[in-house]
């Protein structure tokens, strides 16, 4: 594993790069962020998929659900 580098030591690597390599970082980055968001979703999607296959998924309104996780009696 490496060893991540201090923060601001990126910050002065980053301004060391010239603008188009900026713009080329700051792009690979927001992409891989948006990427890394949906592979999340789809975690999420399947764990959701399961539960309804399972039965144990909870079903209702938005109302509902918010009774469930705080507990309030209806």
């Amino acid at each position: 594993m490496t060893q991540a580098m201090p923060f601001q030591t990126v910050i002065e690597y980053v301004e060391a790069l010239s603008e188009d390599e900026q713009n080329e970082l700051f792009d690979l980055i927001q992409k891989r962020r948006v990427m890394k968001r949906r592979q999340k979703i789809a975690q999420n999607a399947e764990k959701t998929l399961e539960a309804v296959r399972n039965g144990t998924a909870e079903r209702g309104t938005a109302a509902d659900v918010m009774a469930v996780i705080f507990g309030d009696d209806k």
